[in-house]
């Protein structure tokens, strides 16, 4: 009898045992996913989750975890807010923009979805040692949460090329980070071989069970909305959040919770875009960009793991790509933070800068539902912020001073 889920290739079709520790098919070397039997749901699936709380663990049924007590691996990840964007909807000329913070969650990204579900299925593995390669963000997240769980936890960065306010969170959290003298996609390579020789558990997005936490951005925007919106619009770094968002909503869909679905809309940096490039091409195959470069280093990627999966999903939904200069990501973080009072880092503020543009070349239709899901929290990476301000004024402490700087009185 199959199991409540199981790992399917997405290429050959081949279906693994959920107990086996595999990342990519043992078959034909392609990417993985995760795949459930809904015979096996509940049939009152909706009116259990709307018992809960709004959460990454409100949708256990539709995760790969067995729900045993104590072994859940939390934070308190998910319930972000989607936030109604009036003032942008003005500035762009749009009538319904909605912003999915993500930088809400605990360690301040999106990546404690994914982290919850990865941690938690590596102590239902047995794993004691967890490890990823990283440019910022999944290492704060994993650090976290393998500390949570009482794992031994190693991430491997791309020297100098991390935010300060990443690191800090690894290093706090107790987790060993070692540096690489080369770029993110050196370090993710060395990760994979070294989860390949030794036994730690790889919780990079390579990890099929890690994208099932991120599809419940999906979920919530359903619950959020009452329906999917028209458009989602989403930054893409390693492709694992786009693919996990598209899964989720068709899901949704194959459960009979929405009838349509949105069109996926990726955002890439113009420095690190090889799926953007991919698909001016026509999606014949991507060419990775081999020293990425752009001021949202949560983005910068030069060659995806999950581009097929990306690619499935543009497909699937009648998506496509868009690039973004670094001087439009640094404009639009600063229009978000001005007019909504959402201070995202930059990678986030691609999907912003993507909606400016894509509404500037009238792409989008005035009256469409669009979401941008923002990725991360300002303060990840607040230097950047701080080398484009103007420099602060000082003044002495009288009150006339400050009155003649104010213009009042």
């Amino acid at each position: 009898m199959r199991q409540r889920y199981y790992l399917k290739c997405i290429g050959c079709g081949g279906e693994y045992d959920p107990e086996r520790i595999l990342y990519t098919c043992p078959k034909c070397g392609d990417l993985l996913s995760c795949e459930y039997d809904y015979s096996r749901l509940p049939s009152d699936l909706r009116g259990i989750w709307g018992e809960r709380t709004l959460s990454v663990w409100r949708y256990l049924e539709m995760l790969p975890i067995e729900d045993r007590r104590g072994e859940i691996i939390s934070l308190g990840e998910g319930g972000t807010t989607l936030n109604r964007c009036r003032r942008l909807q003005k500035e762009f000329g749009l009538r319904n923009i909605y912003v999915k913070n993500e930088g809400e969650n605990p360690t301040g990204s999106f990546k404690d979805r994914g982290m919850t579900v990865g941690v938690t299925r590596a102590l239902q593995l047995n794993m004691e040692s967890v490890i990823c390669a990283s440019t910022g963000n999944t290492s704060a997240s994993l650090a976290a949460y393998a500390a949570k769980a009482g794992l031994t936890c190693i991430v491997l960065i791309p020297s100098g090329k991390v935010a300060l306010g990443k690191l800090v969170q690894a290093i706090i959290h107790g987790a060993r980070v070692i540096q690489v003298r080369g770029n993110f996609d050196a370090a993710l390579r060395i990760a994979r071989r070294l989860s390949e020789k030794h036994p730690l558990y790889l919780l990079n997005s390579l990890n099929p069970y890690r994208l099932e936490g991120q599809k419940t951005i999906a979920y919530e925007i359903v619950d959020q909305l009452g329906e999917a919106p028209d458009k989602v619009i989403v930054p893409v770094g390693n492709a694992g959040n786009i693919s996990a968002i598209w899964k989720g909503f068709k899901e949704l869909r194959t459960l009979g919770f929405i009838d349509n679905l949105p069109e996926m809309i990726g955002i890439q940096a113009e420095g690190a875009a090889p799926i953007a490039q991919a698909f001016r091409r026509g999606l014949d195959g991507m060419r990775p960009v081999e020293d990425p470069e752009t001021v949202a280093t949560a983005i910068r990627i030069g060659a995806p793991v999950n581009w097929k999966k990306a690619f499935q999903a543009l497909k699937e939904s009648n998506g496509f790509m868009e690039t973004v200069s670094d001087d439009e990501i640094l404009e639009a973080q600063s229009l978000l933070a001005a007019k909504e009072g959402l201070f995202v880092e930059p990678a986030s503020a691609s999907s912003i800068a993507g909606l400016r543009k894509l509404a500037s070349s009238k792409s989008i239709d005035k009256n469409e539902r669009v979401v941008c899901v923002v990725t991360g929290h300002g303060l990840k990476d607040p230097d950047i912020v701080l080398r484009q301000s103007p420099k602060m004024i000082e003044v002495d402490a009288d009150l006339e001073s400050i009155e003649r700087i104010i213009m009042i009185g």
